[in-house]
């Protein structure tokens, strides 16, 4: 029986193992050929919300998320997404209605130029234009977001080719192409072996893991790395999770948070004086490097990356190009073939060292954890949760200073424990999208997302989404009423902030309750830990809503000794002084 060229993508994604398209209703015959192979429909509200969605999902599961679109301002909503997943290196499979050849450039409804739109974010756009081909382009599709560095393509499928019959191909297609990473290619033997002296015989070595050790699912072959060559560790904010942060060598997240009571401002100095610097999974951006004065810049670099363009961007290193999990199993056997007496007999010292620096920095924050102050600091909720979830739960959050209160402030406890951040490119909007992605694609999961009430506005109507599909999470929006970490910035800088970065009150618990979730606002940070401990037991949508300090920030470095400056109060909002208040 002929098959229809919708039927063909629709089979084509379940022999891939998609279980589920986060779409709307456009492009229709695909929808309704998709359900029909068994594939649900996961109905979004916005489309940049459904790609943060299938991030998430990709990240946690490593299988591809699949996102629908109608052509137009639909398809125009999934750049902010495919743009974060692009940096980060996430996969996503974004299939856009397309309008038909015969209305192309007449100015047909919500006609765009789809090609011109995701040339900035797409590893691979393609428009289907042989009804034979459906097999194909959805396998080529795959192919180029799973291989490689990982990250979003795009197939524009016009929706009268959805309807028509599809051949199919001569030679059957049997793959499941629909994980990551689809290979794994090794680097060299020669620079393994150069890589593996320079560890062994370097005075004070250290490692700095990314989020690629996480996508290459190479968190227990670094962990035998470590040990193996007694080698102190840090990560980047995306890498979180890649260590057991509790083990005698994990100094936590360096990155831009060296600042007073930061996870690894205790371990300064080691760092500092590391002189061989071996580099894992990570774009050495930015705030992954502290604005590229983490390490020292006579140390020698050792830099493990899929992607040979990120290797030497910043710091001219040994290249080991190839994929993380195969390169550090290469490196670890390597290691054990030179001499690691020097690293042996040092690891007391070494472990002594971190272990001081690790209970200073314990001691250090000890107030701000325990703190009962009145609107409640972050800090204290990041201790009661942290006593609460346990190395099998998933937290995430969104940019800005959530990201910071759960990559500071929350414990790894085991190699390969989940923290999902949008650090990508660091937008808005991320963390309620990103909890529900991740409940999808780990359901037995506890999943935890913590938001601001800034970053909460983008994304609220989502709640009605995870109602209606029961995922279950719990949502911690922190409520000051303002941007919080947009006000300390300005201040810094300027002097003073605009007036574009406070809100009117909003009862978020009573917008959770409007669509059926549960939805609490607690006030007294005693109240917090047992309403949390409640919401992590049940099966509901659960929204806490926190009355939290608008002048707690960040132990970023740049905010040292800066007290005074950041605590200057913001102005009243627009409308506010538009009434003379």
């Amino acid at each position: 029986m002929p098959v229809t060229v919708a039927e063909a993508v629709a089979s084509a994604l379940v022999r891939h193992g998609v279980e589920f398209i986060f779409g709307q209703s456009n492009p229709t015959a695909l929808m309704l050929a998709a359900e029909d192979a068994g594939i649900r429909q996961l109905l979004y509200r916005t489309e940049n919300a459904a790609g943060a969605m299938a991030d998430a999902y990709a990240r946690v599961s490593n299988r591809i998320g699949v996102v629908a679109a109608q052509n137009g301002p639909a398809a125009a909503l999934m750049v902010a997404p495919m743009a974060e997943a692009l940096k980060a290196s996430i996969p996503m499979l974004v299939l856009v209605q397309e309008v038909p050849a015969s209305q192309r450039d007449r100015n047909a409804f919500q006609e765009l130029d789809h090609f011109a739109l995701f040339a900035g974010v797409a590893k691979w756009v393609r428009r289907l234009d042989d009804p034979d081909r459906a097999a194909d382009y959805i396998d080529l599709a795959m192919i180029a977001a799973n291989s490689g560095r990982p990250g979003p393509v795009v197939l524009l499928l016009a929706k009268d080719m959805l309807q028509q019959p599809s051949r199919a191909p001569d030679v059957a297609r049997r793959q499941d192409l629909g994980l990551f990473p689809l290979d794994r290619p090794r680097p060299d033997m020669e620079s393994i072996e150069r890589a593996a002296e320079l560890l062994a015989n370097a005075r004070s070595p250290l490692v700095i893991v990314g989020g690629g050790v996480h996508t290459a699912q190479a968190v227990d072959a670094l962990d035998r790395l470590i040990s193996t060559g007694c080698l102190p560790v840090a990560t980047t904010n995306m890498g979180k999770g890649a260590v057991d942060e509790t083990g005698p060598l994990s100094l936590g997240v360096a990155a831009n948070l060296l600042g007073r009571n930061g996870p690894a401002s205790a371990h300064r100095d080691l760092i500092a004086k590391a002189d061989v610097v071996l580099l894992i999974g990570t774009r050495t951006n930015e705030n992954g490097t502290d604005a590229w004065s983490l390490t020292a810049p006579g140390a020698s670099y050792i830099h493990i990356d899929i992607d040979g363009t990120e290797v030497g961007r910043n710091y001219e290193a040994l290249r080991l190009v190839g994929d993380a999990r195969a390169a550090i199993l290469d490196l670890t056997a390597a290691l054990q073939r030179q001499d690691l007496t020097k690293r042996r007999d040092g690891a007391g010292a070494l472990m002594a060292e971190i272990a001081a620096a690790r209970h200073r920095r314990s001691d250090a924050i000890a107030p701000q954890l325990q703190a009962d102050t009145q609107p409640i600091l972050p800090q204290r909720l990041m201790g009661d949760l942290d006593s609460l979830i346990g190395p099998d739960d998933i937290v995430v959050a969104d940019a800005s200073y959530s990201s910071v209160w759960v990559t500071g402030y929350l414990t790894a406890r085991r190699a390969g424990q989940r923290f999902l951040t949008p650090r990508g490119l660091a937008g808005l909007g991320w963390g309620l999208p990103f909890a529900m992605g991740a409940k999808l694609a780990r359901p037995g999961a506890r999943v935890v997302g913590l938001v601001g009430d800034g970053g909460f506005a983008h994304v609220w109507g989502e709640l009605e989404m995870a109602v209606r599909e029961g995922i279950a999470l719990t949502l911690i929006v922190l409520n000051n009423s303002q941007l919080a970490m947009q006000r300390h910035g300005e201040n810094l800088g300027f002097g003073r902030s605009t007036t574009g970065i406070r809100f009117v009150e909003v009862d978020h618990a009573a917008v959770a309750r409007s669509v059926g979730a549960q939805g609490h606002r607690i006030d007294d940070p005693n109240a917090f830990g047992p309403a949390l401990e409640l919401a992590l037991a049940s099966d509901e949508v659960t929204v806490l809503e926190v009355i939290s300090d608008a002048d707690a920030f960040a132990p970023l470095r740049i905010f040292d000794g800066q007290d005074a400056c950041l605590g200057i109060p913001a102005g009243p909002h627009a409308a506010a002084r538009r009434q003379g208040a």
